[in-house]
């Protein structure tokens, strides 16, 4: 009977072992269901089927917005008009656009100053420029562009409802790491931006951006899934769109953080921020 006893407790203890992990593998496939609706299966198979870039980005008709333009680009049109701010960001970008601090200005096609709603509550902030940036003088336009406009698009939101800018405002030579010297000169661009639009909630898409703002070494593996805080502004870091189109696999990763800053500006995610990235 003692034996018999102990056998049964093994099958049951092998069966709840068995309904956690097919608990677990339903909640991964329910994530990844949910992930793929959002942003979109083409934007993850870009990379295995070589798509090309969309040509409506680099046809003369799309609609790219200037700091003037943006006054009436807002979530149903409803964002009041703001002078002062518009101009604050026209004299800035046009400091920026004058600015030879170090060799970029020398090498640069266009300056990529940032885009969007001069409203924005959601401001996201990349690394630098890339070769399509460069060419049309706006961030996030090649194909991490377009898999961050589904990722925007994924919780609810538009690229004109958002401001989007990088922590470098010109082009590294052949899309080569920022250096430690260019950062330091042009981060003064950025913050003045993130100061002027004051938005709720700030996305650090990858390294730079995330260590550059939080002021950190610290890798984004590690600083992803939770808000840390940017001068008194909640900070979501989650993998740079470029990443993901290399490693599709965690892309679930990032849906899982945009998510939350989706339900923080609903304000159904109450954020606790930590001061101490890492």
């Amino acid at each position: 009977m003692k034996k018999l006893s102990e056998l049964q407790d093994r099958q049951i203890h092998s069966l709840d072992d068995v309904k956690r992990g097919l608990s677990s593998l339903l909640n991964s496939v329910k994530a990844r269901i949910e992930m793929e609706k959002g942003f979109g299966v083409d934007a993850f198979l870009a990379t295995r089927q070589n798509k090309a870039v969309n040509p409506a980005l680099n046809s003369p008709e799309k609609h790219i917005l200037t700091e003037t333009s943006i006054a009436t680009a807002s979530p149903g049109g409803q964002t009041p008009l703001n002078k002062e701010q518009i101009q604050l960001l026209e004299n800035l970008k046009n400091e920026a656009a004058g600015c030879q601090k170090c060799s970029l200005s020398k090498t640069r096609t266009n300056l990529v100053f940032g885009v969007g709603n001069h409203k924005a509550e959601l401001m996201f902030v990349g690394e630098a420029p890339g070769r399509d940036e460069d060419l049309q003088g706006e961030p996030f336009v090649g194909r991490a562009g377009q898999l961050l406009t589904k990722i925007i698009e994924a919780i609810g939101m538009k690229r004109t409802d958002v401001y989007i800018a990088n922590v470098l405002k010109c082009r590294p030579p052949g899309n080569r790491s920022p250096l430690p010297d260019e950062i330091a000169l042009c981060t003064s661009y950025l913050t003045k931006q993130i100061d002027i639009i004051k938005p709720k909630v700030l996305c650090a898409l990858g390294t730079f951006a995330a260590q550059t703002l939080l002021n950190t070494k610290a890798p984004v593996g590690t600083l992803r899934g939770r808000f840390h805080e940017y001068q008194g502004i909640p900070m979501m870091v989650t993998y740079h769109p470029a990443y993901l189109l290399r490693n599709p696999n965690d892309k679930v990763k990032v849906w899982e953080d945009i998510k939350k800053v989706r339900d923080f500006l609903a304000g159904t995610l109450p954020v606790a921020t930590t001061t101490q990235p890492g």
